[in-house]
């Protein structure tokens, strides 16, 4: 499970740039500042501390293990875009996805011991929906019709919802629920990445 952990993100990444058709802009600023984020998270500590199964949990899905995290990336890239420091196509998953290499490199030395599958597997998995889904749904904002804005933003709001909710139901043994949310968490990757796929085939 650690492997998985340490593997999954990078082979990912790999896996995504050969589908994409947008390329990863600004790849060392996302390796240096990750890498310095990862490192600031493992000194820190974690700033919620959780306790049992309840909002607290929840909260520290949300902010130190599983939404924050694959968040921060896309923010920054949105920053860096608009101050012009990095250009060409919107590659907002990509410079996530590096960004996220290594801190899954930390977080598996460091969930080692633990040997729990909700962090070593789950939680990487649910990096990726976030890092690949969102960016997805901004992609459609940037480049459709201003109708779609307000149910793609809604749909960029519930991911990262349904990604900690996930995290919390299968911590609280909530199998089945853990399972929707998911799948609910993970759709709109899947979907940006079948695409990405059927149009490779169209080249």
């Amino acid at each position: 499970m650690s492997l998985f952990c340490f593997l999954w993100v990078p082979l990912f990444y790999l896996f995504w740039r050969s589908v994409a058709q947008t390329k990863a802009s600004g790849g060392v600023w996302a390796l240096i500042i990750g890498s310095v984020v990862a490192l600031v998270q493992f000194f820190q500590g974690p700033l919620i501390e959780p306790g049992g199964f309840g909002l607290s949990r929840w909260l520290s899905a949300c902010v130190d293990i599983v939404v924050l995290p694959a968040l921060a990336p896309l923010l920054v890239y949105l920053l860096f875009s608009a101050l012009k420091i990095i250009s060409g196509a919107a590659g907002f998953a990509g410079f996530a996805l590096l960004w996220l290499i290594p801190s899954a490199g930390i977080r598996a030395v460091t969930w080692s011991a633990q040997a729990d599958p909700i962090l070593l597997v789950l939680v990487p998995v649910l990096w990726t929906a976030i890092a690949v889904g969102i960016p997805f749904f901004i992609n459609i904002i940037m480049n459709s019709h201003p109708i779609v804005i307000i149910p793609a933003s809604l749909v960029i709001l519930s991911i990262p919802f349904a990604a900690a909710s996930s995290y919390w139901a299968f911590f609280a043994h909530k199998t089945m629920i853990g399972i929707l949310l998911l799948v609910a968490a993970t759709a709109p990757m899947l979907v940006s990445v079948l695409l990405s796929l059927l149009r490779g085939d169209g080249d």
